[in-house]
């Protein structure tokens, strides 16, 4: 029978519809070409990018490069100027410039390589660019949030296929970040750091490390949802530690591989905290299509329940 789920803290459902469900395994999707013409984001091609903000070298057999690089989106989603107060005019019409800074982190110089074919150490220093450039960014004038978010295969929003994240910040607080920072503050203890405790030893426990703990969440919205959550509480990526980091990376890597597995689209993007919310990342593999009744009533219809999921990424077999 399906079931109907409320996420955690959020006024948010979703409906489990089992009947109609797929195992695992049956939603593997063909393997998309990483073939073409001209690649932007390969060595040799650095001038057809805009110049960059920064990168991370490399050397190897006495060689110099870079294995990280980052800079402006040719074509960005927010401009460096404009006005960024939002006003609202006759009542219904509330508006700004969108005024940010929108940025591309290329994660490695190998074409053909995804990040989760890169060694642990390597996605650590892709994580630390992350934390540098949130840090960097939200200083400037006129920024309130720094969005930091991955899209992974032509599902999830992609347009080059060159490994790569991006990184908007802008001039507003994103509501669903205001939501998860008002049902913290109703809360006499953190709800993250509960929501551990009880998932750790749950169905839906994927992996566990000294320092990180997953999980297929409670509400999933996709089949193969999977969050990660530090063990201590943090508001930001910007507070972890050096063996934190690590931890961050190697548990990344393992979800990546698992969702290799079945070639599937994913998107991944951070939630950091303002004053309550404890840091988390979210995995969004892209293996289901919305349609009109997620559009019409906002609840989201998952044909995989999360315990199944998480048997996936803990290698159990399923019928």
């Amino acid at each position: 029978m399906a079931e109907l789920r409320k996420d955690y803290i959020l006024d948010r459902y979703v409906i489990i519809a089992t009947e109609r469900s797929l195992r695992p395994h049956q939603f593997k999707r063909q393997e998309e070409s990483k073939k073409v013409d001209v690649c932007y984001f390969c060595p040799g091609k650095e001038d057809l990018t805009p110049p960059e903000t920064g990168r991370v070298q490399i050397e190897t057999k006495g060689m110099k490069g870079w294995c990280i690089r980052y800079f402006p989106n040719k074509y960005p989603a927010v401009m460096q100027e404009g006005n960024s107060i939002i006003k609202t005019d006759n009542e219904f019409f509330t508006y700004a410039d969108a005024v940010g800074m929108h940025e591309v982190i290329v994660e490695t110089p190998e074409h053909e390589k995804e990040l989760a074919d890169l060694s642990v150490q390597h996605i650590a220093r892709v994580l630390e660019v992350y934390k540098e450039r949130i840090e960097m960014l939200s200083k400037l004038p006129d920024i309130k949030y720094v969005a930091v978010f991955k899209n992974s295969g032509r599902e999830a929003g992609t347009s080059l296929v060159h490994s790569h994240s991006q990184i908007i910040a802008y001039n507003l607080i994103p509501p669903i970040i205001t939501e998860k920072e008002q049902a913290c503050r109703k809360s006499n203890s953190c709800p993250y750091c509960k929501m551990l405790n009880i998932e750790k030893n749950s169905y839906r426990r994927c992996y566990e490390n000294e320092h990180f703990l997953s999980f297929t969440p409670y509400a999933s919205r996709f089949p193969m949802e999977v969050w990660m959550l530090p063990k201590r509480h943090v508001l930001s990526i910007a507070e972890l530690s050096g063996p934190e980091m690590t931890a961050l990376a190697e548990m990344l890597k393992r979800i990546l591989l698992k969702l290799k597995d079945l070639n599937a689209p994913y998107n991944y993007y951070l939630q950091y905290g303002l004053e309550k919310m404890h840091f988390h990342i979210e995995i969004l593999p892209r293996l289901s299509t919305l349609a009109g009744f997620e559009f019409s009533t906002g609840t989201i219809i998952n044909t995989l329940t999360p315990e199944e999921a998480a048997g996936f990424y803990r290698n159990e077999k399923v019928g």
